[in-house]
């Protein structure tokens, strides 16, 4: 089915069939606190060390952090859909309320019990149309909890489950690991 121009949904859950995993971008800006959720973010260059997200023009907790001029990536967990909702949300609220969080080295707030996180500086942004391409140089980087990724694929959250290493071998067309869990 093609879809036109001029559908907007359909186009949105075409692109929804894509799972991704889900990051909480922060800042600091004037010393408050800011962040939002990402599920565009991607690894752009190994030397150097470059990563990529889009944040939406029309965020304002972006705007607040790309003036400082850095930010910090939170690679959620399964188990933090909550977290990732609220720092989804956009508005005026506190996303940091009831978040344990602590500073990074050179100064963004790192969100706790992530699978691990990115210090960055922002080395570039280029316009993504109503996003956005902003590719940050990672200044720091560090492990976290060992666990499973967060996924996010048609509007639900999910998590990868690998196949017993019994069936790895059997030729299948869902062979690897595939989805499970999803919730609304």
């Amino acid at each position: 089915m093609v879809i036109e121009e001029s559908d907007e949904v359909g186009y949105r859950n075409l692109l929804g069939r894509f799972a991704s995993g889900v990051v909480v971008v922060t800042g600091l800006p004037d010393g408050v606190p800011a962040g939002l959720a990402c599920q565009s973010f991607f690894s752009l260059s190994l030397r150097p060390r470059l990563i990529a997200l889009s944040p939406s023009k029309a965020s304002s907790s972006w705007e607040r952090i790309a003036r400082t001029g850095r930010f910090a990536i939170s690679i959620l967990a399964v188990g933090q859909e909550s977290l990732c909702r609220t720092f989804g949300r956009g508005g005026e609220h506190d996303k940091f309320l009831g978040a344990q969080w602590e500073l990074s080295p050179h100064g963004s707030p790192l969100i706790r019990d992530a699978l691990g996180w990115l210090d960055c500086e922002i080395e570039a942004v280029h316009d993504g149309g109503d996003h956005h391409l902003v590719v940050g140089r990672v200044l720091t980087a560090e492990t976290g909890l060992e666990g499973t990724g967060l996924l996010f694929h048609h509007g639900t959250f999910g998590h990868f489950r690998r196949q017993p290493a019994s069936k790895r071998d059997e030729a299948t067309w869902d062979e690897g690991p595939w989805i499970e869990g999803l919730e609304n």
